[in-house]
């Protein structure tokens, strides 16, 4: 991706944690940017356009900042890749709060929005499925559809625990503490025949 898109889509992803996806206008927009109009459109054709774009660079900017690990670092055992690959998630750093909130706003206009809602579905199956992963490699005994449900259940867990964190209604330690627990319960009821 070009430097011109990937600025714009920074720009949008800020624009749609400050604003959200209703307040999204792409004169202000271009002018978070720092470019025309113009070149908006000619990048990502429209409105849609640009929603979609965002969802996708948020969504590699999380990957990006949940599994980037210094090379010369131990390995992980499988539970504490899990752990830190979820609790990545609840960082209280600029990028992860605008991330997050963003993530949040396109979820809530997906509820009207058919082309947004395939997209926010297809991005959560992808992160389901990692997670899943991720648990079936702690626990790998355990059967697929087993796993995917647990995963189901710590991924919503983590994006309400992110809401409630941004929005003040929770400290982000409790947050930690609440998804650290869940996983607890996750992987012993995996262990269970």
């Amino acid at each position: 991706m070009s430097s011109r898109s990937t600025q714009i889509l920074e720009a949008a992803a800020r624009v749609i944690a400050r604003r959200g996806v209703r307040g999204l206008r792409v004169e202000e927009l271009a002018a978070e940017a720092g470019v025309s109009t113009g070149l908006i459109y000619y990048h990502f054709k429209d409105r849609t356009g640009i929603l979609r774009h965002t969802l996708e660079f948020i969504n590699d900017r999380a990957e990006r900042y949940t599994t980037q690990r210094d090379p010369d670092a131990e390995p992980l055992s499988a539970r504490e890749e899990l752990d830190e690959v979820l609790l990545l998630e609840l960082q209280d750093t600029p990028e992860v709060r605008e991330n997050s909130s963003a993530w949040g706003e396109l979820r809530a206009s997906a509820v009207f929005d058919p082309v947004l809602r395939e997209d926010l579905a297809r991005a959560t199956l992808i992160w389901v499925q990692e997670v899943a992963a991720l648990l079936g490699r702690v626990q790998p005994m355990a059967p697929a559809a087993t796993l995917a449900a647990a995963a189901e259940r710590l991924t919503a867990l983590l994006e309400g625990l992110s809401m409630r964190w941004l929005s003040g209604g929770i400290a982000i330690d409790h947050a930690r503490t609440l998804l650290r627990e869940a996983v607890d319960v996750e992987l012993a009821s995996l262990n269970r025949p």
